[in-house]
């Protein structure tokens, strides 16, 4: 272990994530036990509740066996930020390192990831009104039959992130809209200008991954068992909380592909094909994201000894990684 990293007193935090489907929830799982460490959820739809199939929320008995944070947090009916969610994430890793413990950054939600890591532009500063005003300009014009006027206007005004945003993606483009409005710049400048730079962790970035042909496979095979866990049961369950198809949470994949099957307008066939399709091309743009992170470590999900290493050398050989260590050789895991 270099001398720089030894002398680092920031708090150690190991992010474990990649694309959907990787197995990341097992690994994290089997290295706090390992290292002594609890989990922080950066995944952006497990922090509502009665969301547990489509988001593989871990099991109740995972979360007994090790401590999980910022999950169930919030009713599916309100509304959640990235803002909200570097505060609560950052209290709940005070309180893990408090215990002296490790956080194990887990998820595949990469502004979670970076709102936790370096602080998040602007959050917690959001003008409600300004929101409002441009989400009800947006509804105007798609029903207006011109569903790009919001993409247009950004255009105009932050041309580099309208180029990033698809005109479709109506949350992106009014949190864009709003960032460039309420400072007078485009938020590409903005982002530029912040870079994320705070630095208040020590951290190991771990990415799993397969590869293309066996994600591909994982995540037809993980769309397969959601359905017949019951995914369509639980929107239902959802509807009857008053939980509709328009809120935010229910525009998820696998929510928004089983709301036109519990209305009467598709087949559950048709609906599982369109959910494995949507969940591949999310993996996708997950590796994009994980190519622009520096230091990261790519590894298999498989390959245990590695992951391991790398999160023992990370440590450093540290009194807790140690007691860790001789509790794990004595556990039945």
């Amino acid at each position: 272990m270099e001398r720089g990293a030894r002398d680092d007193r920031r708090p150690p935090v190991v992010v474990v994530t990649g694309p959907t489907a990787a197995g990341k929830s097992a690994v994290a799982m089997e290295l706090a036990l390992r290292f002594g460490g609890e989990i922080v959820n950066a995944d952006s739809m497990q922090v509502y509740r009665y969301l547990d199939i489509g988001t593989a929320k871990p099991s109740l008995a995972d979360r007994t066996r090790v401590p999980h944070h910022v999950i169930d947090v919030v009713h599916p009916r309100q509304g959640y930020s990235a803002g909200r969610y570097l505060e609560d994430a950052r209290a709940a890793a005070r309180g893990v390192h408090e215990r002296g413990r490790v956080v194990f950054l887990t998820g595949g939600t990469g502004l979670y990831i970076r709102a936790f890591l370096h602080g998040l532009l602007g959050a917690g500063g959001a003008e409600p009104e300004l929101r409002a005003a441009l989400e009800a300009a947006d509804r105007e014009a798609r029903d207006a039959g011109d569903p790009a006027r919001l993409h247009r206007r950004l255009a105009g005004l932050d041309p580099e992130t309208a180029r990033r945003i698809h005109p479709n993606d109506t949350r992106r483009l009014v949190r864009a809209l709003e960032l460039a409005v309420h400072w007078g710049t485009p938020a590409s400048r903005l982002h530029a200008a912040h870079r994320f730079a705070e630095q208040p962790y020590r951290v190991l970035h771990l990415a799993l991954d397969p590869g293309t042909e066996p994600l591909d496979r994982r995540i037809d095979a993980r769309c397969a068992q959601m359905i017949e866990r019951g995914l369509l049961q639980e929107v239902r369950a959802l509807r009857r909380r008053g939980v509709g198809p328009d809120a935010r949470c229910m525009q998820a994949i696998g929510y928004r592909h089983m709301a036109p099957v519990v209305d009467g307008r598709d087949t559950l066939a048709n609906a599982a094909e369109a959910m494995q399709r949507d969940t591949r091309r999310f993996a996708r743009r997950q590796r994009t994201w994980l190519r622009s992170v520096s230091d990261l470590t790519v590894l298999h999900p498989d390959d245990a000894d590695a992951i391991a290493g790398a999160v023992a050398a990370f440590l450093g050989g540290c009194p807790l990684e140690r007691a860790a260590e001789a509790q794990y050789a004595g556990s039945d895991v």
